[in-house]
């Protein structure tokens, strides 16, 4: 069975990928920032792709984003993340608290991940950290059966590598975009 939510309108549920027995192959990383929660928030939920997701190791960039059905600040909407190396993936907005998180899944991989996992639960919290504000962004593996100590093991720290980079280039994007102290 799979879980599902509703958003705060009351709008019809969304199938989650994930469900609470599942065996999962988590990774988070977590990035300071001097900017406070919200406006780090408010920056990163609707971030360019193509300007944060460059190619890391064998991980291909974001190349584009088609076919979007809304604006990306409420529970609900999908796009097509595009990759540089020509594949695709199909990617809901599952979670949406206005200035503390917001959380995705990701599922129809048309590149190696279709043959790891059924899908992607992504997630980015935003922690008040004195002044500023702790970015912890975690991605959640749903293996396929029998790959899931192929994700755990050698594609864990590849994978690390590459949220690493991406969310380095988040928090430089929310810092370009604050005023000089």
């Amino acid at each position: 069975m799979t879980d599902s939510r509703t958003n705060p309108s009351g709008t019809p549920a969304i199938p989650l990928l994930i469900s609470p027995t599942d065996r999962t192959v988590s990774i988070t990383v977590q990035q300071r920032t001097r900017v406070a929660p919200a406006t780090a928030f408010r920056v990163i939920a609707p971030i360019d792709l193509p300007s944060v997701f460059h190619r890391v190791g064998p991980f291909p960039g974001v190349r584009g984003v088609a076919n979007q059905t809304e604006a990306w600040d409420h529970v609900g909407p999908t796009r097509n993340p595009q990759f540089e190396d020509g594949s695709q993936a199909n990617e809901q907005l599952t979670e949406y608290t206005e200035g503390s998180i917001f959380a995705y899944q990701l599922t129809g991989f048309t590149n190696v991940l279709s043959r790891l996992a059924a899908g992607v639960r992504g997630e980015f919290n935003f922690n008040p950290d004195g002044d500023g504000t702790l970015i912890r962004w975690t991605y959640e593996f749903k293996p396929l059966p029998g790959r899931r100590p192929i994700l755990a093991g050698p594609f864990a720290p590849l994978w690390r590598r590459y949220m690493v980079a991406a969310l380095r280039r988040c928090v430089q994007v929310v810092e370009a975009q604050q005023p000089q102290r």
